[in-house]
């Protein structure tokens, strides 16, 4: 009774805290300070990553060749998660002022050769965006065709477009739409960025040429200096072809009421695009499997569990003894059941602390999101949250693989130690420098500067390994876990022939089908927002389906372990990390089926779409796997610590 009265305490509270957390789903802290304009005072645009959901290469944006600034292009100083998610931030030519509406602007004219119009329609082709910012808010597109007007909030706008009998045109005419809320004459914030794109051959009034000084600009007859460009002021759009193109812009300037606290709002909801009973859907899905298997646990330990504690404990009568009753069930394998897993113990305790570093520092990134710390507005937050949370957390690894290794009596902790410390880091730094060089190879942004790549290796060698050994030093002058029976055979027990449904295959493929269940709704989204550009918020329901995803390891795994033992199976240790560990099989296959999503064309998006995913889902894995063995490691030494042994 007082077994089961933890079980319903601990459920409780685990589901009323994820329910608390949910209700403050889009909650952040101020990122970065608000800049006050004043009216006429510049507001600079700037250029961010060249971007296609289709190949997942990001380039830098001035390689193609778009106007530059006349002083140069000059890169804004980034973090490390910047450049990691491939950010390369530049200075533009536009010029926009507070308040100072402007049509009609010529920005520059360039001469394409053949090779720049090959590189403009593969980048049409393979559907690249621009992506700007102003003010550290980026921008909104709005694409105006002639059957309806498309608002996006993420992705940015795209470089240009195809039409029916793959002729490209090239966007090479923008209107900038700010809105800025007014607290005084002299104190304006952005709060709103949009940029509607056109394609324009501009003509000069009467065929006149331009030699690209802006002493002296002839007037276009193509754009209109009292008015901003609309769609019915297009005659002709601008073809991707050799020769001259000329790019401009409007600047237009719109009053509003949003606050600046509230201007990420409507970009992170992508203007309620995805309705918050989606995810509350998700989660009523998965709580619904947490019910019903807190249920089946509950049957289990009311009906057999106590039963067969009951049974155990019960004094023999002599005419009982005299029969001789063979006894059946858990309580024959208590002399083998804490025998070390076989094989590979030092493998499995470096598993399950590279799975307690991963699983602690997933709940601390997820935990920190929720309550506001790692707002958008800040660039990379996230990253270098995930990777200095990680490295912090390599004190938890050493300790927890030190102590398991010496519980079963392990000699080699030295080993031990360094595999913890470098196997899994190292089998993740080698794939990911893999990636670094393909996209090297192509020039892409997503290529991490060397100094970038030396912060990294500093980070792991610096801080993760020294953590991981002083943890380990703590985890083997710890005294072993105590098991509440010991071992009473030298050989080990033969274990008698299992049914089909109980067979390690079996068990395994089945015990991670409900803990994906529980989580596959709000996956989506993480997927979309990983691969797809857009904006992941709602770090109050991740927090939730995250404590209902370890619950739902836990319980399954719990079940499972208590059907082998009583078919008296005692190699429990491996099968328990597997059978919640397999998770991440379902990971997989359900973003193998996701991947059509994004259309790919190139060999390159495959391999980083599924060498990333690969990772993802070994991360996966060690997790499941280790709240399913410290669940069944908990549950055993509860169970057999609560009968008597002869």
């Amino acid at each position: 009774a007082v077994f089961m009265a933890e079980m319903r305490g601990k459920m409780k509270s685990v589901l009323t805290l994820g329910l608390a957390l949910g209700v403050a789903d889009a909650f952040y802290l101020p990122g970065v300070a608000p800049h006050d304009f004043q009216r006429g005072e510049r507001v600079e645009v700037k250029v961010n990553k060249l971007t296609s959901t289709r190949t997942q290469i990001p380039y830098e944006y001035y390689s193609l060749p778009f106007c530059e600034p006349a002083e140069g292009v000059v890169m804004s100083a980034e973090n490390l998660g910047e450049f990691m998610t491939g950010d390369r931030i530049d200075n533009s030519p536009y010029q926009l002022y507070m308040r100072d509406d402007s049509y009609c602007n010529i920005l520059c004219q360039k001469k394409y050769n053949k090779k720049d119009v090959e590189e403009f329609k593969k980048a049409i082709t393979e559907e690249y965006h621009h992506n700007w910012i102003i003010d550290n808010l980026p921008a909104a597109s709005v694409i105006d065709t002639e059957e309806y007007i498309t608002t996006s909030y993420s992705r940015g706008f795209p470089v240009g477009y195809m039409d029916t009998k793959k002729q490209q045109y090239l966007y090479n005419h923008v209107n900038i739409i700010v809105k800025y809320h007014e607290l005084s004459p002299d104190e304006n914030r952005v709060v709103g960025f949009y940029v509607e794109p056109f394609s324009v051959k501009h003509q000069f009034m009467n065929g006149q040429q331009w030699g690209g000084s802006f002493d002296v600009v002839p007037p276009l007859a193509t754009c209109d200096k009292t008015r901003p460009m609309d769609l019915d002021s297009v005659y002709e759009e601008q073809k991707v072809s050799t020769g001259t193109v000329l790019f401009t812009y409007d600047v237009i300037w719109r009053p509003s009421q949003i606050h600046w606290a509230s201007r990420w709002d409507i970009y992170l909801s992508m203007d309620n695009a995805v309705p918050d009973k989606v995810h509350w859907f998700s989660i009523i899905n998965s709580m619904l499997i947490v019910v019903f298997l807190s249920v089946m646990i509950v049957m289990i330990m009311v009906r057999n569990l106590h039963r067969d504690i009951t049974r155990y404990n019960r004094v023999l009568t002599e005419e009982e003894k005299n029969e001789e009753r063979e006894e059946s069930g858990w309580k024959l394998v208590h002399g083998d059941v804490f025998r070390p897993p076989q094989p590979y113990p030092m493998m499995f305790a470096v598993m399950v602390g590279t799975g307690v570093q991963l699983l602690c520092m997933g709940f601390a990134t997820i935990l920190f999101a929720a309550v506001g710390f790692l707002s958008p507005a800040n660039r990379g937050s996230l990253v270098i949250a995930v990777l200095v949370l990680y490295v912090i957390m390599g004190s938890m690894s050493g300790y927890s693989s030190a102590r398991l290794y010496k519980t079963f009596k392990g000699k080699e902790w030295q080993k031990c130690t360094t595999y913890t410390a470098f196997l899994f880091p190292g089998f993740a730094f080698v794939l990911f420098l893999f990636f670094n060089v393909v996209l090297s190879s192509y020039h892409s942004t997503g290529a991490i500067p060397f100094l970038s790549l030396a912060a990294l290796i500093a980070l792991w060698f610096g801080i993760s390994v020294p953590l991981v050994f002083l943890g380990a030093y703590f985890g083997y002058k710890k005294s072993p876990i105590e098991y509440p029976t010991k071992q009473a055979n030298v050989i080990p027990r033969a274990i008698p022939d299992q049914p089909w449904y109980l067979s390690t295959t079996f068990t395994v493929l089945v015990g991670g089908i409900l803990p994906f269940g529980a989580c596959f709704v709000e996956f989506f989204f993480i997927l979309s927002s990983m691969w797809m550009n857009q904006y992941y918020y709602v770090f109050g329901f991740t927090l939730m389906v995250f404590l209902i995803l370890i619950t739902t390891c836990a319980e399954i795994t719990v079940v499972m372990c208590y059907f082998q033992l009583c078919s008296e199976d005692y190699n429990w240790w491996w099968r328990s990390f597997m059978t919640s560990g397999s998770t991440a099989i379902y990971v997989f296959l359900y973003s193998a089926i996701y991947f059509s999503r994004l259309e790919p064309d190139m060999w390159v998006t495959y391999l980083l779409y599924f060498g990333y995913m690969g990772i993802l889902s070994i991360v996966i894995f060690l997790v499941t796997g280790t709240v399913g063995f410290l669940s069944c490691l908990w549950f055993t030494k509860k169970i057999y610590a609560s009968i008597k042994v002869d």
